[in-house]
């Protein structure tokens, strides 16, 4: 096979990014978290300081838990350095040098699958250790059983993403089952959707079955307080009513009292059950950075104060046309029937 040769035709306009990061951490990694750290890497090259979490999540069309998680990532792969405030908010990012890790800087001659080992203690995933995992009886029972979910064969990406819940994410094969179960369940054999469960699911401290299950429970709870909400009751939701609520739920990451507002709204404006009427009103809401009940009235009050008055009716003489313009008649309804009662008198004494 013959080689490719790649051309630079590009300005000075561009973000240096290490070798080491492209060979060794890229391919291994999430690629939202890889987005995040490129993305973080312009704007530190660029200005010297970047926005709130919250813009760059904007910016990003994710959410800021998946910022924080991209960051913690990196963190641990040693790349990068968090500074906390009292309320453990982010306060400064600072990047790395990779001679911190005992990383090779230079090109192999084949692009390894996975990233080396390092020295200091680390889970990172070797060829040795996936070889290793492969060949442990749970493993190969858990691997079966997502093929038998998922409906295909899994790829090395797929497989690479299960070992890594196994071995980074602590996660016990029980669980990784029930993750694989929960996330068919609501309608998803994507390997993205399944990987972006199992992280929330290490952020909230999951480690267990039953926590999955308790932590379910309480987005289950969630789901009815929606359905009852818009007018529903006594069914179950439907996928794509699912779908909905867990894109207003997980996606925006909406509260609750703010979701039950638009659906209490959706049924006062359109007087039935419209899961997209509602959709659109938390959607506004989120892109103006809604949060709370207080944000709604706020918004209320400013949409009212530019909402335009209705123009004042004004009294224009009417023009004469052909049915106002004769004179009116003025009628004595006394007069009239005197009249009609001497005809009446009239009439019999001829008939006489």
């Amino acid at each position: 096979m013959s080689l490719l040769h790649i051309q630079n035709n590009i300005s000075n306009n561009f973000t240096l990014i290490s070798n080491c990061f492209l060979d060794f951490y890229m391919p291994e990694a999430n690629g939202e978290f890889v987005k995040i750290y490129l993305y973080l890497l312009r704007l530190i090259n660029g200005e010297g300081s970047i926005p709130s979490l919250h813009l760059i999540a904007d910016t990003l069309n994710c959410t800021e838990k998946d910022i924080e998680r991209a960051l913690k990532f990196w963190c641990k792969k040693e790349l990068l350095a968090l500074d906390f405030d009292d309320k453990k908010h982010i306060t400064k990012i600072t990047f790395l040098d990779f001679s911190r890790s005992d990383t090779p800087t230079t090109l192999p001659t084949s692009i390894p699958t996975t990233k080396p080992e390092k020295t200091t203690k680390s889970t990172s995933l070797t060829l040795d250790r996936i070889k290793e995992l492969k060949s442990n009886e749970d493993i190969i029972q858990l691997l079966f059983i997502a093929e038998q979910y998922l409906g295909k064969t899994l790829s090395p990406t797929e497989t690479s993403r299960f070992l890594y819940f196994y071995e980074e994410l602590h996660f016990s094969p029980d669980l990784i089952e029930y993750l694989i179960e929960y996330c068919v369940s609501k309608g998803s054999k994507s390997i993205r959707y399944i990987e972006k469960v199992a992280l929330a699911w290490h952020e909230e401290g999951i480690t267990t079955v039953t926590a999955a299950k308790e932590n379910s429970n309480t987005y289950n709870k969630n789901y009815f307080s929606i359905l009852k909400a818009l007018g529903v009751s006594n069914r179950n939701p439907v996928d794509s009513e699912m779908t909905m609520m867990n894109r207003w739920l997980n996606d925006l990451c909406l509260p609750l009292d703010i979701i039950l507002e638009a659906c209490n709204r959706t049924i006062a404006t359109t007087g039935k059950t419209s899961f997209p009427y509602a959709d659109s009103i938390l959607t506004s809401w989120h892109n103006e950075k809604v949060h709370t009940l207080a944000d709604v009235a706020n918004l209320d009050k400013l949409h009212q104060t530019t909402k335009p008055s209705a123009p004042k009716a004004t009294n224009k003489a009417k023009t004469p046309n052909k049915f106002n313009n004769f004179t009116q008649r003025i009628y004595n309804f006394d007069d009239l029937e005197k009249q009609l009662l001497q005809k009446q008198l009239q009439k019999s004494k001829v008939k006489e």
